[in-house]
């Protein structure tokens, strides 16, 4: 992958935000944050381009989370001195399964029931917004946006989408770069060295799903950003298999590209 900037990258993204609440008339923002890297670096961009006082964090733990998800929350909240509200959500994921419960009768569990979870977090985001103009931030990472590891209607869901351009192992060098920046301990080390997960089911991680990100992403800078051909990725010494997979996950996934929210740009 090409260098990475994190100071450039991490001011256009700032000004970039900024400029798009400004323009469409939104000083408040709010996002759900999850425990995890993505929804941390998101708010501390948000931070740094609206204000503490204007960015309002919601937790929205279901049965699935972990209980380090919901305490890294809180302590990175007040790390960042922004409001957080935590709205569990299993009340109402059981009155949903127990509604289709009829029509999946003898179905395992799978996608459908993982992404109602993500669906009623965006519902509760767009509550918010609607009731006190708050802009929804989407926090998703172009990893997984390129390969739909994503919930149409759930998480994609937002106004804008801020880290939308950068890739997961680039999100790991922002998040670095912030506490830097900081001189303190703003994201905490618990938070950078989670395992990616989703949390929509026991023990869930992304590479359940997903190519390991320092593997994968190198992949998707040579198909999307520089348009090599896969056979072209495969001869520069990438297995296979896995760009296969790779280039299948990216083709079949472009009806959710299609209807996410507007990323913040990154060109300079």
């Amino acid at each position: 992958m090409a260098s990475f900037n994190s100071e450039a990258i991490f001011n256009k993204l700032v000004s970039g935000l900024r400029d798009y609440a400004k323009a469409n008339g939104f000083t408040k923002a709010v996002l759900g944050l999850s425990g995890g890297i993505d929804s941390t670096l998101t708010a501390c961009i948000a931070v740094e381009a609206l204000g503490a006082e204007n960015v309002l964090a919601l937790s929205m733990p279901s049965k699935f989370s972990s209980k380090e998800s919901v305490s890294n929350s809180e302590k990175l909240a007040k790390n960042l001195g922004i409001e957080l509200k935590i709205i569990p959500i299993n009340n109402v994921y059981d009155s949903l399964l127990s509604s289709l419960s009829p029509h999946f009768a003898k179905t395992p569990f799978g996608t459908a029931e993982e992404n109602l979870q993500a669906r009623i977090r965006g519902n509760i985001l767009m509550a918010f917004s609607n009731k006190f103009g708050h802009l929804v931030l989407s926090t998703g990472n172009k990893s997984e946006l390129l390969t739909g590891y994503c919930t149409l209607y759930g998480d994609l869901l937002g106004g804008v989408a801020v880290i939308a351009n950068v890739y997961k192992t680039q999100v790991y060098a922002l998040a670095k770069y912030y506490n830097s920046k900081k001189g303190r301990e703003i994201i905490l080390q618990a938070i950078l060295e989670k395992h990616p997960s989703a949390e929509l089911k026991p023990n869930q991680r992304d590479s359940d799903s997903l190519p390991l990100y320092e593997i994968l992403d190198p992949i998707l800078t040579l198909l999307v950003d520089e348009k090599k051909t896969t056979q072209q990725i495969i001869s520069s010494g990438f297995d296979a298999q896995t760009v296969e997979k790779t280039m299948q996950l990216y083709e079949k996934s472009e009806f959710k590209r299609k209807q996410a929210p507007p990323a913040i740009s990154l060109e300079f």
